[in-house]
């Protein structure tokens, strides 16, 4: 009667938190901050971020590291780690989907229509530097 009715589901299973999942494979991963936003990355990661100077193919790098765990051992900043950053390339510019704010007032015969595109970078993460080494991070695939 323990088991009546009762499955384990595999880990794979639909409902899991696989992103946690994946991150448990990866030993290195950072949180970092640029355009007033976190992100937690790994590398290999593509992430989306508010428009940065440079063009497809440049390199960025993001100083402002809040955060950096490597073999499971976080190293938490204060407010920032000193001498990390994360290094990434420049995969594109683009454009964000369009925002329409539509206002109306009944009866009154007046109407007014804004669109807006936020200005985006597309930026892959290619390693992490570390104050006194730098750990490249491609994935191994």
């Amino acid at each position: 009667m323990a088991d009546a009715g009762l499955k384990m589901l595999p880990p794979a299973a639909v409902g899991w938190n696989t992103r946690r999942m994946d991150h448990e494979e990866i030993r290195l991963f950072a949180v970092i901050k640029t355009g007033g936003k976190q992100y937690s990355v790994a590398a290999g990661d593509t992430i989306t971020v508010m428009t940065l100077a440079g063009n497809p193919g440049d390199r960025v790098t993001f100083d402002r590291v809040l955060m950096l765990s490597q073999d499971g051992e976080p190293a938490v900043g204060t407010p920032f780690i000193d001498g990390a950053s994360v290094a990434g390339q420049i995969m594109e510019q683009t454009r964000g989907p369009k925002a329409i704010a539509f206002k109306k007032r009944r009866r009154k015969n007046s109407k007014r229509k804004h669109g807006h595109r936020q200005d985006l970078t597309v930026v892959r993460i290619t390693e992490f530097l570390t104050g006194v080494e730098s750990s490249v991070g491609t994935p191994s695939e």
